[in-house]
């Protein structure tokens, strides 16, 4: 079978799309047929080594797939033939993948595999970060950093879908054009406390959610913050990670809290499989829609890893997976 695969940790430059041998069946482990492989900020930092999980050389890159079950997965309710998708530390973009039984999610009628293949991650970690570690309320004011990205525009629409009012800050009018399509409440192209207060008549914002993690990006965000507000950490795609000094916390009586999707569904069975029943609910109701992707064939997945790296891609990207 084919699998783009990271041979060397030099980025894009290492990965290589070559022949290797399909998984066996294994207990706990059903096959699934790849269609399509959604690629993130991961997969860029494991290409390298600078992720917080170093996968032995060589190994597939991609976090999410959609596809077709091979094996029954009778944990789940489901049976060889069924279109699932699902959110792995790495390896999907491959023919044909073996994948840990927990993170089988259905894949519903209303999506396509190339949309499938771009919302687990960037929506379970969004409706994670929004409900389970920012308290998320109707009502709520929630500025998104990064709106852009996979997991800024899947946040902008789960904290709409929430009934929460938003406000989308991204780096360019380019940008500001794309997250329109999701109404946010206001959009704004620089980090801008007071611009902030102004549009939330003065009062700041309850949540901000950061994907970007640069020192003036989290600084403004906390300034942004009405009391008792957090600022939920979700990532550092801004190359550095930021520095906050506690009084800060202390004066304003905010919060900043860590997000991290992976270890507290890994640590609590079922968890996902919850999240993706209200995501698929909203995606159903047309409240919550696929972010637009980049979509390329295997064959191309240095370069789809690339338009990640030089912040080409707004939405996701995806890869395309042929049977053959």
């Amino acid at each position: 079978m084919r699998a783009a695969q990271v041979v060397r940790l030099e980025g894009p430059d290492g990965i290589e799309v070559r022949d290797v041998p399909e998984p066996a069946e294994s207990a706990g482990f059903p096959r699934v047929r790849v269609q399509a492989a959604g690629l993130s900020f991961p997969d860029l930092l494991m290409s390298r080594g600078q992720y917080q999980f170093r996968p032995e050389l060589p190994f597939a890159t991609g976090v999410d797939l959609a596809g077709v079950l091979i094996d029954d997965a009778p944990s789940q309710g489901l049976s060889a033939g069924s279109r699932v998708v699902a959110a792995i530390t790495h390896g999907a973009a491959a023919q044909v993948v073996a994948v840990p039984d927990e993170r089988l999610l259905p894949l519903p009628d209303v999506l396509t595999a190339e949309e499938g293949a771009g919302m687990p991650l960037t929506f379970l970690t969004a409706h994670f970060a929004l409900l389970t570690r920012g308290d998320a309320r109707p009502g709520d004011w929630v500025q998104v950093n990064g709106a852009a990205g996979g997991v800024g525009s899947a946040a902008l629409q789960v904290a709409k879908a929430l009934g929460c009012r938003v406000v989308a800050l991204v780096a360019s009018e380019a940008e500001a054009a794309f997250v329109e399509r999701f109404e946010p409440d206001a959009v704004l192209t620089a980090p801008d406390a007071g611009a902030v207060r102004k549009v939330t008549g003065e009062r700041g914002v309850d949540i901000v959610l950061d994907v970007v993690g640069t020192d003036d990006l989290v600084l403004e965000g906390l300034r942004a913050l009405a009391p008792q507000g957090r600022l939920l950490s979700i990532g550092y795609v801004g190359g550095t990670i930021p520095s906050v000094r506690l009084n800060r916390l202390l004066l304003g009586n905010i919060d900043v809290r860590g997000v991290s999707w992976g270890p507290y569904s890994r640590a609590n069975p079922g968890f996902a499989q919850r999240q993706w029943q209200d995501i698929v609910r909203w995606c159903e109701a047309g409240l919550v829609v696929p972010s637009p992707a980049v979509v390329r064939p295997i064959e191309e997945a240095a370069e789809a890893l690339r338009d990640l790296d030089e912040r080409r891609v707004r939405g996701k990207v995806v890869l395309t997976i042929p049977a053959d």
